[in-house]
Formats: structure tokens, C-alpha cells, sequence
């Protein structure tokens, strides 16, 4: 397990210099190792024990794992600070996750209450993956995005809530490039803005024509040819300069 662990990190962060360096300066690492030291002390019915040996790598780490949540071979943690891991959390095989992820319940179930992740599912940064649901096999999760719904395998998901895109570009790019996926309220807003400028422009065809025109509009102000509002949605739909 360790050795998978560790040709897992080797493939997967380019930073990655030599066993030693992984071994004593990879969060990620150390806490998956303590946390298969808790969980089988866990499984053998140890009261505390367990439970303490989570809370020493959570001081240590700055990830908690729960000696209850069971995880796969090949699993990596990347930096990790803030990611929190529940009880009745599965996480497969080959999976990766970012840093300030959460693997959550939403309230005060009995039973199964966390997330189920299939195998190579990459959680990106910030990433909240909330209640009994079921992420498949080879799913991208966008940084910062919150999934409370089952997700279908070889499916992308971002937004606020998380709405699943099938894209077959995302989805085959390397699970480092976040800039690749698609912003789905980017996409709404822009095309609503443009309904909306074909509506003005029919409303303008049969109004007459000093009755809307467009330094009449609030926000009125014109440069070339596009109104205030107008330059202002183009600049938010285009990243606000970023």
C-alpha cells in the first residue's frame, strides 16, 4: 500500500524529488498513513485509540480523517491543509484530492452519511462533497464547487450547487488543468445577454425610433456603439479583466 501511495505522488506532482523527501514533507502522505493505522484499530472495536491517533495527525497534517472513513490504494492528498474526510466516507482507488476539501454530512443522520467516491475521481481545491451520495468513476469535481447530488461516471461537475457537464474534453485533459473547465453561469448569462440585445434591437424596429434609442437608456453612455450596461455584463462575462 505505502509503495502504491508513493509511485501514485511520483506521477502526479511534478515536484515530487525523492522517496525521502516525500516520506517526511508530504502532508497528504502522512496522513493516509496514520489514518490506515487508526482505521484498523477502528475495525478491531478499540475505544479512543483511534480516534486520538486522527486527532495527533490532524495537529500534524492539518487534514482530518475520520478512523472510520475507509480509503482506497493510490489515494493522494495534494498539500491537504483544511481537508476533512467523515466516518461513513468511501474513498476509491486513484483518487485525488486538493487541498481545503470536504467530504461531508448534512445534518444529523444515522448510518451511511457521507460520500461515496469511485475510482480516479480528482476533488479539485476547496471542493465540498456533501451527504449519502455517489460521485463515479473518472469524475472531475471544479475547485470550490458543491455537489449534493449523485454524480454519473466520466462526467465533469462545477457551480454552486454542482451541475454535472458531459464534455468529452474536459474529461480526458490532465486532472491538473482546471483552467479547461467550462463556466456554466458564464455561459447562461452570456446567452440570455444576448437574447436580450436581439429583443432590444426588435423592440427598437417598432418603436419609433426616438422613443428607445440608446443614449436615452440608463446608463446610457456609448462607446463604440455599445451602451455602460452593455460594455460592463461583456467585462464580467470575459472574467473582469482577469
Amino acid at each position: 500500500m505505502l509503495f502504491t501511495d508513493l509511485q501514485t505522488i511520483y506521477e502526479r506532482d511534478p515536484a515530487a524529488r525523492n522517496w525521502l523527501e516525500v516520506l517526511f514533507c508530504y502532508p497528504g502522505l502522512q496522513a493516509l498513513l496514520l489514518h490506515r493505522v487508526a482505521h484498523k484499530l477502528h475495525q478491531l472495536g478499540l475505544p479512543l485509540i483511534p480516534r486520538l491517533i486522527s486527532q495527533i495527525s490532524r495537529f500534524l497534517t492539518g487534514i482530518e480523517i475520520h478512523p472510520g472513513a475507509k480509503i482506497g490504494k493510490g489515494v493522494f492528498i495534494d498539500h491537504g491543509m483544511g481537508v476533512v474526510i467523515g466516518e461513513t466516507a468511501i474513498v476509491g482507488d486513484n483518487a485525488l484530492i486538493y487541498q481545503g476539501v470536504t467530504l461531508g454530512g448534512t445534518g444529523k443522520e444515522i448510518g451511511k452519511r457521507h460520500p461515496t467516491l469511485g475510482n480516479n475521481v480528482v476533488v479539485g481545491a476547496g471542493a465540498k462533497v456533501l451527504g449519502n451520495i455517489y460521485i463515479g468513476d473518472h469524475v472531475r469535481v471544479g475547485a470550490g464547487s458543491v455537489v449534493l447530488r449523485d454524480v454519473p461516471s466520466h462526467t465533469t461537475v462545477v457551480g454552486v450547487p454542482g451541475r454535472v457537464i458531459r464534455q468529452d474534453t474536459c474529461l480526458t485533459a490532465d486532472a491538473l488543468d482546471h483552467n479547461k473547465l467550462r463556466d456554466v453561469e458564464a455561459e447562461v448569462i452570456r446567452a440570455l445577454f444576448e437574447r436580450v440585445k436581439i429583443l432590444e434591437k426588435q423592440i427598437e424596429q417598432l418603436e419609433e425610433p426616438s422613443s428607445l434609442s440608446v443614449p436615452q437608456l440608463s446608463n446610457g453612455q456609448v462607446h463604440n456603439g455599445k451602451s455602460k450596461t452593455d460594455l460592463m455584463i461583456e467585462e464580467f462575462l470575459d472574467g473582469a479583466g482577469i
